[in-house]
């Protein structure tokens, strides 16, 4: 299926791009409340930033769901109010292993392999899912940066665990969170770049010279 820009789809398009978020939304609610427990059970950073990560993207998907029967500016908007969020996130995760580096922290690392994988599992079929509305408008877009970031971070929470059960240490917990916070940073700054772009765009095409007829 061709990707294409809310005003450039057809109804039926639009049906379909709002059934998949329906599916990745409840997904990923799911799996927040799966890994918020584990996180929370085995003392990891990783888990606890990823169950977060989980619960801030059901909250952009529900944003999106919202922002398919709004004006583009709109959507744009909700695109840069997305980009803030996970930025929110990346500093959240920053603390959370700060905390967890000064109290030394070792989790569980059978726990984090066990829901990394199931949670790894779930992100791909969010990403496969979206993946035809990966160059659509600054919306659509920060939909699919948000699920293939997900991606990225759950090999590096599997990849913590084998580091954790390897070194008997809480460290490679600590640099996968940092890591995550990174994505979470660098995910944010290029939706709120394409999404001020956008509504830049729009300002210009708006703006009329004084006295012009």
């Amino acid at each position: 299926m061709t990707c294409c820009s809310h005003e450039g789809c057809a109804p039926a398009a639009v049906g379909r791009y709002r059934r998949v978020l329906w599916i990745v939304l409840g997904i990923n609610a799911g799996m927040f409340a799966v890994e918020a427990a584990a996180g929370l059970l085995a003392g990891s950073a990783a888990l606890q930033a990823d169950a977060l990560d989980f619960l801030a993207d059901a909250a952009n998907y529900g944003i999106s769901l919202l922002a398919l029967s709004l004006a583009r500016v709109w959507r744009s908007r909700a695109a840069l109010l997305k980009g803030l969020s996970m930025g929110g996130f990346g500093l959240w995760v920053i603390a959370t292993v700060a905390w967890h580096a000064i109290h030394g922290t070792v989790p569980a690392w059978g726990t984090m392999g066990t829901v990394g994988a199931a949670a790894l599992a779930a992100n791909l079929a969010c990403l496969a899912l979206l993946h035809a509305w990966r160059d659509g408008d600054a919306n659509m877009r920060s939909v699919w940066i948000c699920s293939r970031n997900d991606v990225l971070a759950n090999f590096a929470v599997m990849a913590a665990a084998l580091g954790v059960f390897g070194t008997g240490r809480g460290w490679p917990d600590l640099i996968v969170a940092a890591i995550m916070a990174a994505l979470a940073l660098h995910g944010a700054a290029t939706i709120i770049r394409h999404a001020k772009t956008e509504l830049a765009r729009r300002r210009n095409r708006g703006f009329v010279l004084p006295g012009a007829g």
